[in-house]
C-alpha cells in the first residue's frame, strides 16, 4: 500500500534530505565493524552512499525500482561504487554473508504482519557472517500520539520543501490508527499554489511495541544484544523517541 509513496524518489529526497545523527551513527558503526555491508530498504542511499564512500563494499536492497534508480544516480554523481539490487526484505537470498546488516528510518515497519517480520529476521540471520551484527531503528510508539490519529487532514509545516521545478511544496497528512493491526494508515498530499494535490499517496506504517520486539527478534533466530533510545547511545526508556537495536545470531 506504500508503493506510490516511494515512486516519487526525487520528491522524497527533497522532503527528506538525509544527513544528521542517523547517518553519523551508521557510518561510525560500519567503520567499527569493518568488512561487507548490507542495507535493506536502502531507498535512495542516504546512509549507504556515505558508508560506501568510506571504502566499505556495500550492497543495497530495496523494493522500489524508482528509489534504486535515484540511488544509482547519486552514487554515480559522487563516484561511489555500490551494488544496488531490487528485492523484498521479507525473503531474500544474496548467496553471500555480510559483516554488518542494517535497516534504518523505520523501513522495517512496512512489514505489517508478525510472520513477515520474523521471515525478514530469518533472512537476515542467514546473511550474517560469524561475529556480524544486525542493527535497525524503529520509532518507540506513543499511545497518546496514536490515539490522536483521527483521519483529519493537517499540514506538516516541517516537511514543506522547495522544488526547483515547482517552487514551494506543502505537505498535508491524514492518518488513522488501526489498533488491532497496529498499523497507522495515512494519506500524504503534496501541493503547490498552482497544482493542488499533485501527489496523493498512501503510507501505512506498523508499530512495534517495546515488549514484543525482543520476541519477534528471537523468533527470527536473532538475539537482541543492546537497545538504545537515541543516536548518542543513551539508554532506552519509556520516553525514548526510538528503539535502536543491536542484534546478533542466536
Amino acid at each position: 500500500m506504500s508503493d506510490a509513496f516511494y515512486s516519487h524518489a526525487r520528491l522524497y529526497d527533497l522532503m527528506f534530505p538525509g544527513g544528521g545523527p542517523a547517518v553519523d551513527f551508521y557510518r561510525a558503526y560500519a567503520d567499527r565493524r569493518g568488512g561487507r555491508v548490507l542495507e535493506l530498504g536502502c531507498g535512495t542511499g542516504h546512509k549507504l552512499i556515505p558508508i560506501a564512500s568510506d571504502g566499505h563494499p556495500c550492497v543495497g536492497v530495496d523494493f522500489s525500482s524508482e528509489m534504486l534508480a535515484e540511488a544509482q544516480r547519486k552514487a554515480n554523481e559522487r563516484g561511489v561504487a555500490v551494488e544496488w539490487m531490487q528485492g523484498d526484505m521479507r525473503a531474500f537470498d544474496l548467496g553471500r554473508t555480510f559483516d554488518f546488516v542494517f535497516i534504518t528510518a523505520n523501513s522495517l515497519l512496512h512489514l505489517h504482519e508478525a510472520e513477515d517480520l520474523v521471515s525478514c529476521f530469518r533472512s537476515v540471520r542467514r546473511h550474517l557472517a560469524p561475529g556480524a551484527r544486525f542493527v535497525f531503528d524503529v520509532f518507540n510508539p506513543s499511545v497518546r500520539l496514536l490515539a490522536e490519529a483521527d483521519g483529519v487532514r493537517r499540514a506538516r509545516e516541517s516537511l514543506s520543501f522547495m522544488d526547483p521545478d515547482r517552487g514551494e511544496v506543502g505537505v498535508d497528512v491524514a492518518e488513522i490508527y488501526d489498533a488491532p493491526a497496529q498499523v497507522t494508515r495515512g494519506t500524504w498530499y503534496l501541493s503547490t499554489d498552482s497544482e493542488p494535490d499533485f501527489v496523493v499517496a498512501p503510507l501505512e506504517i506498523r508499530s512495534i511495541f517495546p515488549q514484543e520486539l525482543p520476541l519477534l527478534v528471537s523468533l527470527g533466530g536473532l538475539r537482541l544484544v543492546e537497545r538504545f533510545g537515541d543516536w548518542s547511545g543513551g539508554p532506552f526508556t519509556t520516553d525514548s523517541p526510538l528503539q535502536l537495536c543491536i542484534c546478533e545470531s542466536a
